[in-house]
């Protein structure tokens, strides 16, 4: 087999076809804006206590 008139392999596009509505750097999600350990506890015991009423 001629392995040289295959040619080299084409790369993959790594763009993501659509945006995320979350994504770092948007309006929702600004950079350097990231929620400390105690905020997301405290968010996390709220859901818990609202989804066991």
């Amino acid at each position: 087999m001629d392995y040289n008139a295959l040619g080299a392999s084409k790369k993959g596009s790594k763009i993501p076809r659509h945006k995320e509505h979350n994504a770092p750097g948007t309006d929702k999600n600004p950079f350097g804006k990231r929620p400390s350990k105690e905020e997301l506890i405290a968010r996390l015991k709220a859901k818990t206590e609202k989804s066991s009423k």
